[in-house]
Protein backbone atom coordinates (compact mmCIF):
# COMPACT_ATOMS: atom_id res chain seq x y z
CA UNK A 1 0.00 0.00 0.00
CA UNK A 2 1.44 3.57 -1.05
CA UNK A 3 0.39 7.02 0.69
CA UNK A 4 0.45 9.63 -2.39
CA UNK A 5 0.53 13.30 -0.54
CA UNK A 6 -0.49 15.73 -3.30
CA UNK A 7 0.37 19.18 -2.33
CA UNK A 8 0.43 18.46 0.93
CA UNK A 9 -3.38 18.78 1.71
CA UNK A 10 -4.55 15.97 -0.32
CA UNK A 11 -3.98 12.06 0.85
CA UNK A 12 -4.34 8.94 -1.23
CA UNK A 13 -3.76 5.44 -0.22
CA UNK A 14 -2.88 3.26 -3.41
CA UNK A 15 -2.15 -0.40 -3.34
CA UNK A 16 -0.04 -1.98 -5.70
CA UNK A 17 -3.03 -3.84 -7.74
CA UNK A 18 -4.55 -0.05 -8.48
CA UNK A 19 -1.12 0.74 -9.67
CA UNK A 20 -0.80 -2.17 -12.12
CA UNK A 21 -4.88 -1.30 -13.43
CA UNK A 22 -3.64 2.13 -14.11
CA UNK A 23 -3.59 1.88 -17.96
CA UNK A 24 -0.87 4.69 -18.76
CA UNK A 25 1.58 5.21 -21.20
CA UNK A 26 4.80 6.40 -21.35
CA UNK A 27 4.71 8.18 -24.41
CA UNK A 28 8.55 9.89 -24.31
CA UNK A 29 10.83 10.17 -21.49
CA UNK A 30 8.72 11.24 -18.03
CA UNK A 31 5.66 12.45 -20.65
CA UNK A 32 2.41 9.58 -19.97
CA UNK A 33 -0.69 9.41 -21.33
CA UNK A 34 -3.82 7.59 -19.63
CA UNK A 35 -7.39 7.10 -19.51
CA UNK A 36 -9.35 7.72 -16.46
CA UNK A 37 -13.51 7.42 -16.71
CA UNK A 38 -13.22 7.42 -20.47
CA UNK A 39 -11.05 10.93 -19.80
CA UNK A 40 -7.63 11.70 -21.88
CA UNK A 41 -5.07 12.56 -19.02
CA UNK A 42 -1.72 13.98 -20.57
CA UNK A 43 1.32 13.65 -17.28
CA UNK A 44 4.63 15.13 -17.36
CA UNK A 45 7.15 14.28 -14.71
CA UNK A 46 8.60 17.93 -14.18
CA UNK A 47 10.78 17.52 -11.32
CA UNK A 48 12.16 14.15 -8.83
CA UNK A 49 14.01 14.11 -6.29
CA UNK A 50 14.38 9.71 -5.66
CA UNK A 51 15.77 10.32 -2.51
CA UNK A 52 12.68 12.04 -0.79
CA UNK A 53 10.46 10.16 -2.71
CA UNK A 54 9.05 13.94 -3.72
CA UNK A 55 8.03 14.49 -7.45
CA UNK A 56 6.64 17.83 -9.52
CA UNK A 57 4.18 16.70 -11.61
CA UNK A 58 2.06 18.47 -14.36
CA UNK A 59 -1.48 17.18 -15.55
CA UNK A 60 -3.45 18.56 -18.09
CA UNK A 61 -1.72 21.60 -17.47
CA UNK A 62 -1.63 22.13 -13.65
CA UNK A 63 1.40 21.51 -11.80
CA UNK A 64 1.39 19.36 -8.28
CA UNK A 65 3.73 18.40 -5.43
CA UNK A 66 3.66 14.58 -4.85
CA UNK A 67 4.98 12.62 -2.16
CA UNK A 68 5.27 8.78 -2.33
CA UNK A 69 5.32 6.78 0.50
CA UNK A 70 6.02 2.97 0.55
CA UNK A 71 4.96 0.44 3.31
CA UNK A 72 8.52 0.77 5.12
CA UNK A 73 8.28 4.78 4.84
CA UNK A 74 5.09 4.77 6.64
CA UNK A 75 6.78 2.57 9.59
CA UNK A 76 9.27 4.72 9.66
CA UNK A 77 6.83 7.40 10.01
CA UNK A 78 4.93 6.02 12.39
CA UNK A 79 8.10 5.44 14.59
CA UNK A 80 8.88 8.92 14.76
CA UNK A 81 11.82 8.98 12.28
CA UNK A 82 11.79 11.49 9.30
CA UNK A 83 14.49 11.89 6.64
CA UNK A 84 16.71 14.82 7.17
CA UNK A 85 15.26 14.72 11.25
CA UNK A 86 17.13 16.59 13.27
CA UNK A 87 16.13 14.63 16.64
CA UNK A 88 18.52 11.82 17.49
CA UNK A 89 16.56 8.50 17.78
CA UNK A 90 18.24 6.47 20.26
CA UNK A 91 16.25 3.22 20.26
CA UNK A 92 14.33 1.24 17.75
CA UNK A 93 10.71 0.19 18.23
CA UNK A 94 8.84 -2.75 16.49
CA UNK A 95 6.29 -0.80 14.27
CA UNK A 96 4.00 -3.77 14.28
CA UNK A 97 3.49 -7.37 15.73
CA UNK A 98 5.92 -9.53 14.16
CA UNK A 99 9.02 -12.46 13.67
CA UNK A 100 12.79 -11.45 14.12
CA UNK A 101 13.64 -13.38 10.90
CA UNK A 102 17.17 -12.30 10.65
CA UNK A 103 19.54 -9.90 12.91
CA UNK A 104 22.39 -7.90 10.66
CA UNK A 105 24.14 -6.01 13.64
CA UNK A 106 25.76 -7.03 17.37
CA UNK A 107 26.16 -4.91 20.39
CA UNK A 108 29.27 -2.60 20.13
CA UNK A 109 28.94 -2.67 15.99
CA UNK A 110 29.74 1.33 14.37
CA UNK A 111 26.63 1.66 11.72
CA UNK A 112 25.78 3.92 9.08
CA UNK A 113 22.96 6.03 8.54
CA UNK A 114 20.49 3.47 6.13
CA UNK A 115 22.28 0.41 7.53
CA UNK A 116 19.88 -3.03 7.67
CA UNK A 117 20.01 -3.50 11.23
CA UNK A 118 17.47 -6.15 11.51
CA UNK A 119 14.81 -7.82 9.53
CA UNK A 120 10.53 -8.20 10.74
CA UNK A 121 8.44 -10.37 9.61
CA UNK A 122 4.82 -8.98 9.41
CA UNK A 123 1.49 -9.99 7.95
CA UNK A 124 3.61 -12.57 5.49
CA UNK A 125 5.99 -9.36 4.54
CA UNK A 126 9.89 -9.15 5.27
CA UNK A 127 10.29 -5.99 6.48
CA UNK A 128 13.93 -4.35 6.76
CA UNK A 129 14.77 -1.91 9.93
CA UNK A 130 17.37 0.59 8.86
CA UNK A 131 19.22 2.19 11.12
CA UNK A 132 18.55 6.38 11.13
CA UNK A 133 21.57 7.44 11.99
CA UNK A 134 25.34 7.01 12.37
CA UNK A 135 26.13 5.64 15.65
CA UNK A 136 27.08 2.35 17.88
CA UNK A 137 24.52 -0.23 18.99
CA UNK A 138 24.46 -0.36 22.84
CA UNK A 139 22.05 -3.03 23.11
CA UNK A 140 19.72 -5.55 20.94
CA UNK A 141 16.43 -6.66 23.06
CA UNK A 142 15.56 -9.20 20.82
CA UNK A 143 16.89 -12.92 19.36
CA UNK A 144 16.55 -14.50 16.08
CA UNK A 145 13.23 -16.63 15.77
CA UNK A 146 11.67 -14.32 18.75
CA UNK A 147 8.39 -12.68 18.44
CA UNK A 148 7.51 -8.89 19.43
CA UNK A 149 4.83 -6.82 19.88
CA UNK A 150 4.09 -3.47 18.51
CA UNK A 151 6.63 -0.92 20.03
CA UNK A 152 8.62 -3.71 21.47
CA UNK A 153 12.22 -2.28 21.89
CA UNK A 154 14.56 -3.73 19.74
CA UNK A 155 17.73 -2.01 19.56
CA UNK A 156 19.70 0.76 21.45
CA UNK A 157 22.21 2.98 20.31
CA UNK A 158 24.75 4.82 22.58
Amino acid sequence: MYKIKVDASHVFEVSKADCEALDAVETTSNHYHTLADNQSIEATVIQSNFNSKTYTVKINNNSYQVQINDVLDQQIEALGFEIGASKKVNEIKAPMPGLILEINVTEGDEVKENDALLILEAMKMENVLNSPRDGVIKSISVRQGETVDKNALLIEFE
